[in-house]
């Protein structure tokens, strides 16, 4: 799985890097979690471009998104038969720009979290499957979910999923959704080689969406690691014994 990401290359660079004909400009990020709205690229008459869509993917046959379960992965082993994802299999296939992103390892008794990056930086595109909804009264929503595959060797030690990466060679076979058809696109849904990430722990800071800084993203040594685990375990402490507070922290929008 999937859950939060980065993006921290500058505006140009991912235009550069991705051919879209837009020139959007915004700000880096280092907390990018479900429900906001992500840098999608699609391609549109002929060409590519840049779309903001909501991260997690709604059916179009959905009738009322509140009583549906939001869809931020989808499960490359499955794609051509789930109902939810296989007609965008066939012809909305997108890539999301990013430039590393975080997972949880559960490790005693806690989960600590982890920035993941490609070995020797720069961008990388995950695979994406989107959907438009439309609602009761013609209200459009582009949504769209990342696509994960089984994790292999080193990265498996640190979580079963991986998001795939469609390398910048295969981004025009992922994206044709009329020369290439789902069956052959889906071999393109491989989990990275051995060696292609990195990875180091960082502070459970990255736990709140409200939290988006560069500090986030900072390796952590382990006596930190363990401060902070005692420093949460302490306040659990304390939320058990006190009434339960209300509110919590919503998704922030991107831009």
């Amino acid at each position: 799985m999937c859950g939060r990401y980065v993006i921290l290359s500058p505006p140009e660079a991912m235009r550069q890097a991705f051919g879209y004909a837009e020139q959007p400009n915004f700000p880096p990020r280092y907390n990018i979690a479900p429900t906001q709205p992500i840098p999608v690229v699609v391609p549109e008459n002929g060409g590519r471009h840049f779309r903001l869509m909501r991260w997690g993917l709604i059916p179009a046959w959905v009738k009322d998104p509140r009583q549906f379960a939001l869809l931020i992965n989808a499960r490359a082993e499955t794609v051509l038969d789930k109902p939810a994802f296989k007609n965008a299999m066939k012809r909305r296939r997108c890539l999301l720009p990013a430039d590393g992103y975080y997972e949880w390892h559960q490790s005693d008794g806690r989960k600590r979290p982890f920035f993941i990056r490609p070995r020797h930086g720069g961008l990388i595109a995950f695979a994406g499957l989107s959907e438009t909804w439309v609602g009761p009264n013609g209200e459009e929503l582009d949504t769209v979910a990342l696509v994960t595959a089984a994790a292999h060797g080193a990265l498996a030690t640190l979580h079963s999923r991986v998001p795939v990466t469609i390398a910048p060679a295969d981004h025009a076979r992922w994206l044709d959704g009329d020369a290439i058809d789902a069956g052959e696109a889906v071999r393109l849904l491989r989990a990275p080689e051995d060696g292609e990430f990195v990875w180091h722990e960082v502070s459970t800071r990255v736990n709140r969406v409200a939290h988006d800084d560069e500090q986030l993203i900072l390796p952590i040594s382990a006596e930190q690691a363990d401060a902070e685990a005692t420093k949460a375990a302490k306040k659990m402490t304390v939320r058990k014994a006190a009434p339960a507070a209300s509110g919590e922290d919503g998704q922030g929008s991107l831009f």
